[in-house]
């Protein structure tokens, strides 16, 4: 006969394993502890733009508000949505504050690039931050990618953990492109660099882009390569869009090439311009600190590392 005491024993043993069972299944990648590196908060050094002065709704404007500096995309049964830049960049410093949607978010993807596909279907050029939904047992990621005259066939993604929960606040997500390297940043932390040299500048984008904001449906792909899509019973999705800089090698919309100097937009920053400045042509020793924390930390898939997805692997890996 079990004694109370023993029986009341083993009542708290099951309950203490149920709840740390419980606990552990809720553990996200973002709730581990970091101390991240410090590094010159370089988003500071821009001016901002109303969305309205920057931006054009490219699709989905019904499910688009905007309010000043501020802009809400919502993806929702009918329609995704996005913005697109009012100009064509070549070359330049693009940044934009982001906060994602909270709850199960498979399938949904909110994007942040560079892309001139609607000039060159053909032979098109693409730098991306895709930061791609949740599902219940994993948070949100961090995909960058980059696509020159059309080579769809290769892509160079890389994928990265958060260290945040951005959907509770506000985060920095910036693209730095000029003749150099392209830089991939979040908080002002690079995460990427892309250099312009060697086997790279055969892959590198080298014709003026728009900029886009967007967020949309990737139910085929996103998440775990498609076995989790948007379930549309957690939604709508909204993604906030604010701080938005746009400085760079302005193109007039009436042309798709770059023709004599460009016009620096977004306000007088010369000594830190993205497009001939020198503090823009290498990274600091801070920065490539701290992007080294980040590969080794929170990196957990690189193109060049994937052989059984290549089985030439590409030039510049």
């Amino acid at each position: 006969m079990v004694s109370l005491k023993n029986y009341n024993m083993k009542i708290l043993w099951e309950t203490a394993v149920v709840f740390c069972l419980c606990s552990l299944s809720l553990v996200s990648s973002h709730s581990r502890r970091f101390t991240t590196p410090s590094v010159t908060r370089i988003t500071d050094q821009f001016s901002k733009i109303a969305i309205e002065n920057g931006f054009s709704k490219r699709f989905g404007a019904h499910n688009i508000l905007v309010n000043g500096s501020l802009a809400k995309l919502t993806l929702d049964k009918s329609s995704g949505a996005g913005l697109v830049s009012k100009s064509k960049y070549h070359y330049g410093f693009f940044s934009a504050r982001l906060k994602l949607p909270a709850g199960f978010a498979s399938g949904v993807v909110v994007a942040f690039y560079l892309s001139n596909a609607e000039d060159y279907p053909k032979n098109h050029d693409e730098i991306d931050i895709e930061l791609l939904g949740r599902s219940r047992r994993d948070d949100w990621t961090i995909q960058t990618n980059v696509y020159a005259n059309g080579s769809l066939k290769t892509g160079r993604e890389e994928k990265f953990y958060f260290w945040f929960d951005p959907t509770q606040a506000f985060h920095d997500y910036t693209l730095i492109w000029n003749s150099h390297h392209i830089v991939f940043l979040v908080d002002n932390i690079p995460v990427r660099e892309f250099p312009n040299r060697g086997a790279f500048t055969s892959a590198y984008p080298s014709k003026p882009m728009s900029l886009y904001v967007t967020v949309w449906d990737g139910s085929d792909w996103a998440t775990h390569g498609g076995k989790y899509p948007v379930n549309y019973k957690y939604g709508p999705f909204v993604a906030s869009v604010a701080d938005v800089a746009l400085n760079g090698c302005s193109i007039n919309n009436g042309s798709s090439t770059r023709s004599g100097p460009c016009t620096k937009s977004g306000g007088s920053v010369s000594s830190l311009d993205p497009v001939d400045g020198q503090d823009f042509a290498t990274l600091s020793k801070n920065q490539i600190t701290a992007m080294d924390w980040a590969r080794r930390k929170l990196m957990f898939y690189s193109y060049c590392s994937d052989k059984s997805r290549y089985k030439v692997m590409p030039a510049e890996c």
